[in-house]
């Protein structure tokens, strides 16, 4: 799978912007998975197979999987997308961050070990630490740029000759960084402002915005401020308010209705009646 063909495939056969994060916690399953040895791959599993035709892509977060001694049960799941649901982008959602021989260590990881699409990386040590991610061609990279939360101004508001750290950030990635396409840039939705300032140095990039739902992001905002000319370009992420919208047996059809009014509710702004 090309990610970036995938993605664009994706908003325009799906007609969805959503973008479902996968972090499970085992202490907010049902009861009846709890104590399961592959329960975070059930709860996974149902909740992808649920709203697989409503999303643009599907996001889970390695933290989630590997605190709980479950990257079998990780790998098993993006294996399941894969095979299941074909045309489906997932995005490794790991901030990995490092230069030389460990960065590609990381790009090992994420792209051969667990064949994720895309990959979530922190850029602020520089170019050269994002190259090995660049060297898998026909995978996506998306850098952390405009973070949702609220310590993200500590270091991406200070001023760099100018201009804000964030900002600067939003050109290089656009500009020298993106020879080959494949980068993408996250944005948080609790800062529709910025989001627009960034759509504004950036043209089509694609945006991965988190922030709406539990963390109280605004929709019609982010969309208004993030969408490109053609009513596409974000991936707008949601994990808790869909994976945890029921607590019963009939979960995933709990989450499935959530993420209907989510994607409903972005669209309505892309096309307002």
């Amino acid at each position: 799978m090309n990610f970036m063909h995938a993605l664009n495939a994706a908003w325009q056969d799906r007609n969805s912007l959503l973008c479902v994060g996968l972090d499970p916690d085992p202490a907010r399953f049902p009861a009846h998975l709890r104590g399961q040895p592959d329960a975070i791959f059930t709860f996974c599993k149902a909740i992808v197979d649920a709203t697989a035709d409503l999303v643009c892509s599907f996001k889970p977060q390695i933290a989630y999987f590997a605190a709980q001694r479950a990257e079998e049960q990780l790998q098993a799941l993006i294996a399941h997308i894969h095979s299941a649901h074909p045309t489906i982008p997932v995005i490794l959602d790991a901030k990995r961050g490092d230069i030389g021989s460990t960065a590609e260590q990381y790009a090992i990881e994420a792209f051969e070990r667990f064949k994720a699409d895309a990959l979530t990386v922190n850029p602020y040590m520089g170019r050269d630490s994002i190259e090995p991610y660049l060297a898998y061609g026909d995978k996506g990279i998306i850098l952390l740029c405009r973070t949702s939360n609220p310590g993200g101004s500590d270091l991406q508001f200070l001023d760099v000759g100018g201009e804000k750290l964030y900002e600067r950030l939003a050109r290089l990635v656009s500009g020298d960084w993106n020879q080959s396409g494949q980068c993408a840039l996250v944005v948080g939705a609790t800062f529709p402002g910025e989001i627009a300032r960034v759509r504004e140095l950036t043209g089509n990039m694609p945006l991965l915005v988190p922030g709406i739902g539990a963390q109280g992001g605004d929709i019609e905002a982010t969309v208004r401020a993030g969408c490109t000319a053609t009513g596409d370009g974000l991936l707008i992420n949601s994990s808790r308010a869909i994976l945890y919208a029921g607590n019963g047996e009939d979960f995933a059809n709990a989450a499935r209705r959530v993420a209907v009014d989510t994607r409903d509710a972005i669209n309505a702004c892309r096309h307002p009646a």
